[in-house]
């Protein structure tokens, strides 16, 4: 049988170095491409097609959560392993809604990685145990839909991280006017007026 492959996309090579030892360690499942961060990511995609993309979820240039988004709607056939540090309930409803396979914390990493990824390739989703209470609270109350779309996240994120207009522009293949329209669609949907209350807004969302 061919082994199963898995695209890795963390920002911290010592801990995706570990994440690929620890898989590697099977036999059957192979860890063929890399990357540093969500827009790397998805231009690795348009090369290879994994089975599965294990991402960060907090990653430069563009989150993983957003990441998961576009890779779900241009490969729905591959799947996802959101990994995070963060126990927050609203970080794995937005996993829920980005399509996410699984959700695992990464203390549980070193022991939970391999049963994760196989049950996952079982076609079952899988979230760590320490989880499991926080899914049962979302079944009863969700929190209010976010009123921004996929793309506008990814700009808020740049802007609050301090890039210019024609930068997020390069980044993201997109004109420089577009980017204008979003960040005022952004700003009128958000009832903002300056750039700053956007930073407040990306550090309180944890967009940053």
């Amino acid at each position: 049988m061919s082994p199963y492959t898995i695209v890795l996309a963390d920002d911290h090579m010592l801990f995706r170095q570990g994440i690929k030892r620890i898989i590697e360690e099977n036999h059957d499942i192979k860890v063929i491409g890399e990357a540093g961060d969500g827009l790397t990511l998805l231009k690795l995609l348009k090369t290879i097609t994994p089975e599965l993309v294990i991402l960060d979820i907090s990653m430069p240039l563009l989150r993983g959560l957003e990441a998961a988004r576009e890779l779900k709607r241009s490969y729905p056939k591959i799947k996802i392993l959101l990994l995070t540090m963060h126990k927050k309930k609203d970080f794995l409803q937005q996993a829920i809604e980005a399509g996410a396979d699984g959700f695992m914390l990464k203390e549980d990493a070193d022991y939970g990685l391999i049963q994760a990824i196989q049950a996952i390739r079982r076609g079952e989703k899988y979230f760590s145990p320490l989880l499991v209470a926080k899914l049962a609270e979302l079944a009863e109350k969700k929190t209010p839909p976010d009123p921004l779309t996929n793309r506008e996240r990814q700009i808020v994120k740049l802007l609050a991280e301090g890039r210019t207009s024609q930068e997020i522009a390069d980044l993201l293949f997109i004109s420089v006017f577009t980017v204008r329209r979003h960040r005022d669609n952004i700003m009128r949907k958000l009832k903002l007026e300056r750039l700053a209350d956007l930073v407040r807004y990306a550090i309180d969302r944890e967009l940053i």
